[in-house]
């Protein structure tokens, strides 16, 4: 067990909350309603083949309704690439229809859950006076995923991607969360599911990073974590 910082940060999605079964099986459940049938495990290795070829979801638009249209532009292509290579995009009638459902199913509580660890110990560091924050490549539909979800109020800064114009693991997100605390580096801890986006990317800030891989038992990594109750 390690003293506890000033800031402990998290990533979002992958580490307080994941989505129920997986991508491909919520794009498979909308896609039905569209009357489009597709395979729920080709669609979600067609998701991630697609998501980990994108540019970055980070736009630096103050204007809430121009980002907000950004955000929506970058999954929607996201979701015709995933379609495509799917080779499901040409059985769609109404694509723009299909999607706009997908979207904003996701900015409510149905697609998500909160892994068992989570509330227990977000409550435990709350007891002990430490600020809780997230750092997050993710877009603002996040702000109303945290208050579905009974989150929000754990946290004193949220600190997105698409607003801050840059991503995990650019310096330049890590640095916007910490000036919001006025926050060093070494003061700070950040958690999350990805090796280089959170772990090394806090690493290179100077930030301690902690890589949080729940479905191994068997640690591999320096400071990675099989689930949050090794923290205390």
């Amino acid at each position: 067990m390690k003293s506890l910082p000033k800031v402990i940060f998290f990533d979002a999605v992958g580490t307080l909350f994941g989505v129920r079964g997986s991508v491909g099986t919520v794009y498979q459940a909308i896609a039905r309603k569209y009357d489009v049938e597709g395979d729920a495990n080709d669609i979600d290795a067609a998701f991630y083949q697609s998501f980990a070829q994108a540019s970055p979801l980070a736009f630096a638009i103050t204007n809430p309704a121009i980002l907000q249209q950004q955000e929506f532009d970058w999954w929607k292509s996201l979701a015709v690439t995933t379609f495509r290579q799917a080779g499901l995009l040409d059985k769609f009638t109404d694509f723009d229809g299909f999607f706009q459902e997908l979207y904003w199913h996701f900015s409510t509580e149905k697609p998500w859950f909160i892994y068992q660890d989570v509330i227990p110990n977000l409550q435990n560091w709350q007891q002990k006076k430490v600020t809780l924050a997230i750092i997050s490549n993710f877009d603002s539909r996040l702000y109303s995923v945290l208050k579905a979800l009974k989150l929000e109020y754990f946290f004193s800064s949220i600190t997105i991607s698409s607003e801050v114009g840059a991503a995990k693991p650019s310096q330049e997100i890590f640095a916007t969360a910490l000036a919001k605390h006025n926050c060093l580096p070494e003061e700070a801890w950040h958690i999350g599911d990805s090796f280089t986006d959170d772990y090394q990317g806090a690493k290179e800030i100077g930030i301690t990073g902690f890589w949080l891989k729940r479905e191994y038992n068997t640690v591999i990594k320096k400071n990675q974590l099989p689930n949050l109750n090794c923290l205390g």
